[in-house]
């Protein structure tokens, strides 16, 4: 019983989990250094905050190597549609108008 607590203190309780645990690749500004400068400089003026990963994940994708241009224009795309999503969730017209529907029969 003593051992148990004793692994508890040690290794905090956040750890004291069965869930398969996933190791970074890199440390998150090793990771965000390594970026390409022009995917960089975009995520500097972001709206909203991303992962490095799923930045280059998408900039790879839209063969952000090739094309940046490109790259760039298809993270504008993502960025302006989570937006419009988040916008939907929190304005107000949109909670009034769903607190003021009919109720379905």
């Amino acid at each position: 019983m003593q051992r148990q607590a004793d692994q508890g203190r040690r290794y905090g309780k956040n750890l004291r989990t069965g869930l398969k645990r996933r190791r970074r690749q890199l440390p998150p500004m090793k990771m965000y250094d390594s970026l390409p400068p022009r995917l960089r400089q975009w995520l500097a003026s972001a709206r909203l905050p991303w992962c490095p990963a799923s930045a280059r994940k998408i900039w790879n994708r839209a063969g952000g190597a090739r094309n940046p241009t490109a790259a760039v224009m298809r993270l504008n795309e993502i960025e302006r549609a989570m937006l419009r999503r988040d916008a939907g969730v929190w304005s107000a017209k949109s909670w009034t108008e769903h607190s003021q529907r009919p109720a379905e029969p």
